[in-house]
């Protein structure tokens, strides 16, 4: 697969992105403070080409669906919960046989792709449908809203949740304290389907996801963007404390931003800053258990495992590095 020369790298500007027309309608019904809003707000003003969505069943397609209020004035196609990878695949391709055909208009043939999902439909329900996307190299880009639970339905444990995180099927108790496992490492799971490109980004540092979607959509070929989303109503934290905790997630090394461009690795934030994670946690009714005494090992085992995966990005960077 080619991958397209980008002559420059995309820097926001907020004057300029205040003078863009929103690709969002106001009055959608997400959460107050839920962190899908910024992350799409971004995502849409990441590029300027036309772009055709599929969106995976879960929180984002109920809130932007409700006929007449559809939040959308984009083309915008409502999948299953595991196929909307396959659904804009679809789509892709039957615009790429017209473009060799010569049946598209000048502006039909800027078109981007763009699905998305939560972390259900992503790290579980959809990921075999994501592995095979990924695998033929259809040119998208995938946004996964990687807020650690199967949310719209209550907030259940999906294989996103950490260990040790409180959630309605995996509580936190006296014989069980939370989440027994860790969490799956699909960013680094994608990373390996040599793909080309891959990212792990965050609203609160919204150059950053910024870049990174534009990144994505101007190479040619796939691209995932997975997207830290804060979900005060499950997580159980102020909604206007959202971006607060997408910070501290990240400078507590629990979400750290790095990039997968063509094999190399690059890290795009500084390793763990002391005292972080506690401050994440405290912030949440849902890893407030984490900070009790009789949590100790399990709050290590936590520490740990965020030292491993740093350790881990460390020696791709040296190794595989931009």
């Amino acid at each position: 697969m080619m991958k397209k020369e980008i002559t420059a790298p995309f820097i926001p500007n907020v004057r300029e992105l205040r003078k863009k027309k929103s690709r969002m309608a106001s009055g959608h019904r997400l959460c107050p403070g839920c962190g899908i809003g910024s992350i799409m707000n971004q995502v849409f003003a990441s590029v300027d080409a036309p772009v055709v969505m599929a969106n995976a069943t879960g929180c984002s397609e109920i809130c932007f669906s409700p006929v007449p209020y559809a939040t959308m004035k984009t083309p915008w196609i409502h999948s299953l919960f595991e196929n909307a990878s396959s659904v804009i695949s679809g789509v892709e391709s039957c615009w790429k046989s017209k473009k060799k055909r010569g049946q598209l208009s000048s502006e039909q043939e800027n078109i981007k792709f763009l699905a998305v999902g939560g972390d259900g439909a992503t790290y579980d329900i959809g990921f075999q449908w994501l592995s095979g996307a990924l695998e033929r190299g259809h040119n998208f880009v995938y946004v996964c809203f990687d807020n650690e639970g199967y949310m719209n339905t209550g907030y259940q444990r999906s294989s996103a949740v950490p260990k040790g995180f409180d959630t309605h099927t995996s509580p936190d108790g006296k014989a069980v304290h939370g989440k027994m496992q860790h969490r799956k490492n699909l960013t680094k799971i994608l990373a390996n389907h040599d793909v080309p490109y891959v990212a792990q980004a965050s609203p609160h540092n919204y150059t950053d996801l910024m870049r990174k979607v534009n990144k994505g959509f101007e190479i040619d070929g796939p691209a995932v963007i997975m997207a830290y989303s804060p979900c005060p109503t499950n997580w159980k934290h102020a909604p206007e404390d959202g971006l607060d905790v997408a910070r501290l997630a990240t400078e507590s090394g629990l979400w750290p931003l790095y990039e997968v461009e063509d094999g190399k690795w690059k890290i795009n934030s500084p390793a763990a800053r002391e005292g972080a994670l506690e401050e994440f946690l405290g912030m949440q009714k849902r890893t407030k258990n984490l900070l009790r005494e009789d949590h100790a090992s399990d709050l290590g085992d936590l520490k740990e495992q965020i030292a491993k995966d740093w350790d881990y990005l460390q020696k791709m960077q040296v190794a595989f590095g931009m």
